[in-house]
């Protein structure tokens, strides 16, 4: 009784305010997710609650909220808590890499990265 099921497509958020970042982001993953945009903090966490993926790519520099208030308030909501957080940057200091842990990111990622990488990443903690 062996019938093949499709694996759900998991979906994908890539929170960064350059588009241009999501289009390769984009290009680059959606064979393997379903890939939806925020251009901010903000409308990350409202779409994380409205529609919660099963990870969420999260540029630290950013204008309003930054990456380490949203991670911070993702962790902090009931409704996100557990969804996965990839903090992307490319402040690459031990620093700024603790900031990412402190605020709850389950990765970090020093940009420019591989693809090869960042899949590697992603598929080690969704």
């Amino acid at each position: 009784m062996s019938s093949l099921i499709e694996p759900k497509t998991r979906n994908l958020l890539v929170v960064d305010d350059e588009y241009f970042n999501y289009e390769i982001l984009k290009a680059a993953l959606a064979s393997k997710f379903d890939v939806s945009y925020a251009d901010s903090g903000q409308s990350c966490l409202a779409s994380a609650i409205a529609n919660p993926p099963d990870i969420i790519l999260l540029d630290v520099c950013m204008p309003g909220l930054d990456g380490y208030d949203t991670c911070r308030m993702l962790k902090h909501t009931p409704e996100t808590k557990n969804i996965p957080v990839v903090m992307v940057s490319g402040l690459e200091s031990e620093l700024e890499k603790k900031a990412g842990f402190d605020a709850g990111c389950d990765a970090y990622v020093v940009k420019p990265f591989s693809m090869s990488v960042l899949l590697e990443q992603i598929n080690t903690i969704v």
